[in-house]
């Protein structure tokens, strides 16, 4: 697969961080069959925990967690990077972002285990299109 760079769309929601706070959320979406591109949690307080959720179809999404009741913030944007899994394939990414003063806030990463990669790269909103361009999206 060659590397293949986009602009995708997330939210992020609050949860109480709970036990099966998530599994919730995720059966709710797959039951109105949204397709996720990818998903992360992470905890934001002694029982909070924020999801973020980076839907393949905006649209659909929303109309999801709405009715769900889910209270969403976004739409943000970021990089997602897709490719064959190399020895410095993520700091190629950054080596590029770097060289054009571009700061990346955030990021997260991981390989298939079948040679292939996928990276979210998170940029300020004012550097984004910039980014964008300088990652040939």
């Amino acid at each position: 697969m060659a590397l293949s760079i986009r602009s995708v769309e997330y939210f992020n929601t609050t949860v109480r961080d709970r036990p099966g706070a998530a599994h919730e959320v995720l059966s709710q979406l797959a039951a109105a069959k949204v397709n996720l591109l990818a998903f992360s949690a992470v905890p934001t307080g002694a029982d909070q925990a924020q999801l973020v959720i980076f839907p393949d179809n905006v649209r659909e999404f929303v109309r999801a967690a709405e009715d769900h009741g889910l209270v969403l913030l976004g739409p943000s944007r970021a990089l997602l990077v897709q490719g064959d899994d190399k020895l410095g394939a993520f700091a190629d990414i950054h080596r590029k972002l770097s060289e054009a003063q571009i700061n990346v806030f955030a990021s997260n990463g991981v390989t298939d285990g079948r040679d292939g990669f996928g990276y979210i790269v998170y940029v300020r909103p004012e550097d984004f299109d910039r980014a964008a361009r300088v990652l040939g999206v």
